[in-house]
Formats: structure tokens, C-alpha cells, sequence
């Protein structure tokens, strides 16, 4: 029963984390995401996780998140391959893309997701894959808070050599968050102001 309990209390925990930064996402412009934005990719890319990479397993963006569109691009001029998500039923696929407008189309939720033409199934097994992770929040200790689908433990689950960095805003950072034993830490958490890890 007490286990039971615990289980309700932190569902909740995460359930009003997930509304406290939806709010706190909504309240910024879009223009001060998008600066934020770039501050973020510009610690990403000084990293040695993405200097070394030669395929970027990447989120595509929407409400707010931390913008990858940019990162995409610069990841192509820097001759990587980009593969993005897709979402089937309780399973996520990567698929590569060459362009952000005609590979594109809307899925899941509203977010923009590849058109089943170039899977990318070997890609999470290469030496230099690199994933990059969304979250809602984090903690100083990399502890991760998504949003409550499993899509990326399941896929770190089945890909257990796969590098990853997640990025986030500052206020996404939170001194503690709920978090279960067998939940899989971001290798690195980039936001504007720093790296953690």
C-alpha cells in the first residue's frame, strides 16, 4: 500500500512540475526563447560529444521547447547526418532528414515528425551517435522529468550505448526532481548559462 502511495505522490510531483514550466514556457515571448535558444546551441556545439559526432539523433521542437531547428542546420554544415523522431503508437523511430521544410510533417501531438522514407534504425548503434534529448525539467544531479510517454527511456532502454545530451533552459533546472532508481540520466544537461555533467 505505502509503495502504492509513493508512486501517487510523485505522479502528482511531475504532474505539477509539468504545469509549473508549461507556464513558465508560455510566459516567455517568442523571441526571448529564441535568444535563449541560441545561447544554448552555442554550448552545445563547443562540446566534444558534438564535435565527435557523426549523427545527431534530434528532437524537433515545439511549444516553447529549446529550438533545435538551428542546431539542425548547423549540424549539416558541419557534414553530420540529422535523423529526427517519429512516434508509432508506444514506439519512437528515428528517420534521416536532409531538409527541415520538405521532410518534414505534422504528427503526434502537433509536433513536426519525419515522413517514413530514411530510417534510421543502425543509427542509435553507431560509436559517434549522439542523442539529444528534450525534458519539461531537470535537476542538478541530471535527473530528467519528461513528458510522461516513456518514448525515450524505452529507446535509451534498447540502445543502452548511445550518448546523450539534453538541452533545457535555465528555469527548466529545479534543485530536486521526482525521480525512480531505473531512470536513465542525460549523459549532459546543456542550457544557456551552463553545462551540468
Amino acid at each position: 500500500m505505502e509503495e502504492h502511495t509513493l508512486g501517487g505522490e510523485m505522479k502528482q510531483k511531475k504532474k505539477e512540475l509539468r504545469k509549473e514550466v508549461k507556464a513558465l514556457r508560455a510566459s516567455h515571448t517568442d523571441e526571448e526563447i529564441h535568444q535563449m535558444s541560441q545561447r544554448v546551441l552555442e554550448q552545445f556545439v563547443r562540446l566534444p560529444e558534438y564535435q565527435q559526432a557523426g549523427t545527431l539523433l534530434v528532437y524537433v521542437d515545439c511549444k516553447h521547447e529549446t529550438e533545435t531547428s538551428d542546431l539542425i542546420r548547423r549540424a549539416w554544415k558541419d557534414g553530420k547526418k540529422v535523423a529526427v523522431p517519429k512516434v508509432t503508437g508506444q514506439n519512437m523511430n528515428f528517420f534521416y532528414i536532409t531538409s527541415l521544410e520538405k521532410d518534414l510533417e505534422e504528427g503526434y501531438f502537433g509536433i513536426r515528425e519525419p515522413y517514413e522514407r530514411n530510417p534510421a534504425d543502425g543509427a542509435a548503434d553507431l560509436p559517434d551517435s549522439l542523442m539529444v534529448m528534450p525534458g519539461v525539467a531537470f535537476d542538478e544531479n541530471r535527473h530528467r522529468i519528461g513528458y510522461g510517454g516513456g518514448f525515450y527511456d524505452r529507446y535509451l532502454e534498447a540502445h543502452p550505448g548511445l550518448s546523450t545530451v539534453a538541452l533545457a533552459f535555465e528555469f527548466q533546472v529545479k534543485k530536486e526532481v521526482p525521480f525512480e532508481e531505473f531512470d536513465i540520466l542525460p549523459g549532459k544537461i546543456v542550457t544557456e548559462q551552463r553545462v551540468i555533467g
